[in-house]
């Protein structure tokens, strides 16, 4: 285990690897950035945006899709943003959070009460307002859940089922999946577990459940497709937030990380905020990507 970018983010997120690029991409919330790292040669690109980039997802013409505070954008890696689609821009105070490309290529984004005041501090939270959502490649916004989630974390498809989180609850729920549109019947996948709370969570080649432990958990546990605990491996930072396989064979679990909430002297001399890089002896899979609609 051993910390591959000391990049300082607020809240690093929504990290995702390009096999094409053989880069990683990924997001700092609070920070207003996009990152760009190519770990070959060291390369590391960031860009300031106006508004909260929240996820990111690759597409299958090349660019991103990136969920901001209200917008969904298509982005093409260098200055140019267009807007795909606005979710819930009814509810001032609410925010998107997780986001990620579905195996169907549409993009499902989650939302959450905003937690973030205009200084980038944390504000507090007054109940489950998040719902979850699908965009589809011509911009359509469908809902796929009420709203009754604190935060929406933790998007994978796996065994006809979709893996979903609520951080604030603590809790993983698994949701029978039609492999297109529509989820039903949610259930606990798993029960709560001791560390931390679920924050993003990615699939090995195996089709078990990567989570990262944020807030406290400092650790990134393995869940077999049936929600029995296989394993838990440490990281070097408090809080893990998101995670994804990487490199040449897909072997690398790559750990984006937070030090949203502390005080300056929490972590001056620590790793929050870096991005980690684990040898979990498992490979991934390549991210699915987003399909546009013709034009």
């Amino acid at each position: 285990m051993n910390s591959v970018l000391q990049c300082n983010d607020v809240v690093g997120e929504s990290v995702v690897w390009c096999e094409r690029r053989q880069t990683l991409f990924w997001v700092d919330i609070v920070g207003r950035r996009l990152h760009r790292f190519h770990p070959a040669s060291g390369t590391h690109v960031v860009r300031a945006t106006a508004e909260m980039p929240t996820s990111i997802g690759l597409r299958e013409d090349d660019g991103a899709v990136i969920g901001f505070r209200h917008e969904v954008a298509l982005w093409d890696f260098e200055d140019r943003f267009e807007t795909l689609a606005l979710v819930e821009a009814d509810r001032p105070d609410n925010r998107l959070n997780e986001g990620c490309v579905a195996p169907d290529g549409s993009f499902w984004v989650g939302t959450m009460q905003n937690n973030v005041d205009s200084h980038g501090g944390p504000l507090p939270m007054s109940g489950r307002r998040g719902a979850i959502y699908r965009i589809d490649g011509a911009g359509s916004v469908r809902a796929l859940t009420g709203p009754e989630f604190g935060i929406t974390n933790t998007f994978v498809w796996s065994n006809n089922q979709f893996v979903t989180a609520d951080t604030l609850e603590n809790a993983l729920y698994a949701y029978a999946w039609d492999g297109a549109s529509s989820v039903t019947g949610r259930r606990s996948f798993t029960p709560a577990y001791a560390k931390g709370l679920p924050d993003g969570s990615c699939l090995d080649s195996e089709g078990f459940v990567w989570n990262c432990r944020v807030a406290g958990g400092g650790c990134v546990v393995r869940f077999a497709p049936d929600g029995r605990v296989d394993r838990e491996v440490k990281v070097g930072c408090d809080s893990p937030t998101s995670c994804t396989f990487g490199g040449e064979d897909f072997s690398t679990l790559f750990v984006t990380s937070s030090r949203f909430g502390m005080q300056a002297g929490q972590f001056d001399e620590s790793l929050e905020g870096s991005l980690f890089a684990l040898d979990v002896g498992v490979r991934g899979r390549p991210a699915n990507r987003f399909r546009l609609a013709k034009r």
